[in-house]
């Protein structure tokens, strides 16, 4: 999905390098954009924000949103702000705040300003009370269920409410009684006198303020009543002079408010233009649904591996670039559709198959150990392994080996099928990096388990001056035992069991995926505990993976971020 039917095949902006590409055709937003700059619309400037509200952590959808306001900026010259919508103080905290602030860095972006809608306060209340003063705004005593039903639906004209016609003395006597705190919490509302019979029933006389008497995280208690989002948005993109204010598709019927408030005050002309969000397969995108898998533990957290947000993605293993990349390639669109989180893994895989290394770890809970008979007892050789194929600079690591070393049971089968080219009794194959060894005996324990291959080895068949003239079709990987460090590998699949759980009949949670995390122990290379937190790798045959935050010196963690081919079966 890229561009839309309004698109021209002139040239694309590129959000994730501020590029535009030639060849590639204009989105409908970077459309209007360009037209706007020929026609010196807004003074010939750009200037985007991205208003997330601090009530959760920000997930892919908003990493598109952020991607497009910022490469905007990035690509005409502009400048974009990040503001915080943080006009309801019962959801909101500062460890969302700060989380928002540490995701919009890690994919890449920095902002030009850094606001809040709390800033605004004293300016909303004016403009509120300038909007009771024009005979446009009103206190109204109603509850929630009567100014509901006064609002009617949309096929009839709704009902004017019983205060609307207060004079403008006792609204703005009532509204600065509602300011200092005299009534309690849903006692009164301030509502916009705009139209009860309009089709848009945003257009209803709108609620702007409510009373909550509830500590704001900025702003302490020094305010009792809190601006409604339609109220508060245009009027901050209003006051920072804000060209092209994009919203997602659901704010289409909001547009002629945002636009009636910003005409009936007199300021700056302010443009909102919509876009279709980001729906992802296999995942939810809600933040109230979030929020719920996060409180009832049926993920660890936010940054849960399996979760869509961008702190679960990044714990994951995924790069800033890939989602780049990724919204990259989604494009901008008008029109809603679902995203196969296959492309999301796709975008990584490409990067991880040119960017890491690749090491052995052998992923079995109970190892079968492979005893080379005629190696020297005692003897360790270094083996230089190639990094990464795909990338020659990337050199080569030391690796030891022994005459004693772990093997996946899976590269073993005592009566193998035709065509098996991994270990089997009397059969040949090559220890990655290493020798080639032959099967010559089959230790079990009392219950008939394998827990022991002996095997002979050629001397002659090192991997770099092999010389002994035998071509064998299979290679496996392993790790000395003398060297082996031990991990724990988490094996991360899709939340949900269904493409779009929230379309789904019945609650959403219970299409989660049982098997969306497996644990297992594992044996890795021992240069794998110098590795970072966060950094990446590949186990080779196995998938990509991440070191995760809570390896100890001990322990090793890894998240798999991704296989090294889509497995998934519906």
């Amino acid at each position: 999905m890229t561009g839309s039917p309004t698109d021209t095949p002139e040239h694309h902006s590129d959000a994730s390098t501020g590029e535009v590409s030639p060849g590639r055709s204009l989105n409908f937003i970077e459309q209007i954009v360009e037209d706007d700059l020929a026609n010196q619309i807004h003074e010939g400037r750009v200037h985007t924000r991205f208003p997330p509200e601090p009530n959760g952590y920000l997930h892919i959808g908003h990493a598109k949103s952020i991607c497009l306001n910022f490469g905007l900026a990035d690509t005409y010259g502009g400048q974009t702000n990040l503001r915080f919508d943080d006009t309801n103080p019962v959801t909101e905290d500062t460890e969302y705040v700060d989380s928002i602030k540490a995701d919009v860095r890690w994919l890449g972006f920095d902002w030009e300003n850094e606001f809040y809608a709390s800033d605004y306060f004293d300016t909303l209340y004016a403009f509120a009370e300038t909007l009771i003063q024009k005979g446009l705004a009103y206190v109204d005593d109603s509850t929630a269920e009567e100014i509901a039903v006064q609002k009617g639906n949309p096929s009839e004209p709704g009902q004017e409410s019983p205060y609307r016609n207060r004079s403008v003395e006792e609204n703005l006597e009532l509204f600065r009684q509602m300011r200092a705190g005299a009534f309690g919490d849903g006692a009164k509302v301030l509502r916009a006198k705009v139209d009860m019979a309009s089709p848009n029933m945003h257009f209803r006389d709108p609620i702007i303020y409510r009373i909550k008497h509830a500590h704001h995280h900025r702003t302490g208690d020094a305010w009792c009543i809190y601006p409604m989002y339609d109220f508060a948005h245009g009027q901050s993109d209003s006051i920072e002079k804000i060209t092209h204010s994009i919203c997602t598709l659901e704010f289409i019927p909001h547009r002629p408010l945002y636009d009636w408030f910003i005409e009936k005050l007199a300021i700056f002309p302010s443009k909102q233009y919509e876009m279709a969000r980001l729906n992802l397969t296999y995942t939810v995108m809600s933040k109230r649904k979030l929020l719920q898998l996060v409180h009832e533990g049926h993920v660890t957290g936010w940054d849960d591996p399996r979760m869509p947000t961008i702190s679960g993605l990044r714990r994951r293993g995924y790069t800033p670039e890939s989602i780049r990349e990724f919204c990259e390639r989604i494009g901008v669109a008008k029109r809603e559709n679902m995203i196969d989180v296959g492309l999301l893994e796709f975008c990584i895989r490409e990067e991880l198959n040119r960017t890491t290394d690749r090491v052995m770890a052998v992923l079995d809970e109970n190892p079968i150990r492979l005893v080379i008979t005629n190696y020297p007892d005692g003897q360790t050789e270094t083996m230089h392994i190639e990094n990464n194929p795909e990338d020659p600079s990337s050199g080569a690591r030391e690796v030891p080996f022994s005459r004693e070393v772990y093997v996946e049971r899976d590269d073993f089968m005592e009566i193998p099928p035709k065509k098996y080219f991994r270990l089997a009794p009397g059969q040949m194959v090559r220890l990655k990096g290493a020798y080639i060894v032959r099967c010559d005996e089959v230790v079990k324990d009392a219950d008939g388990t394998v827990t022991q291959l002996n095997c002979t080895y050629i001397p002659e068949s090192r991997s770099g001056s092999d010389t002994s003239g035998i071509n064998v079709k299979g290679t496996i990987h392993w790790v000395s035992v003398a060297h082996a460090k031990e991990a724990e590998v988490r094996l991360y699949d899709r939340l949900f069991q269904v493409e779009d759980p929230s379309s789904e009949e019945g609650n959403f949670k219970e299409y989660i995926n049982p098997n969306s995390l497996q644990v297992i122990r594992a044996k890795v290379e021992p240069n794998l505990g110098q590795r970072q937190i966060g950094d990446r790798v590949q186990f080779i045959r196995k998938g990509y993976f991440a070191v995760d935050q809570d390896s100890t010196a001990d322990l090793l963690v890894f998240n798999r971020t991704v296989t090294l081919k889509d497995s998934w079966k519906k």
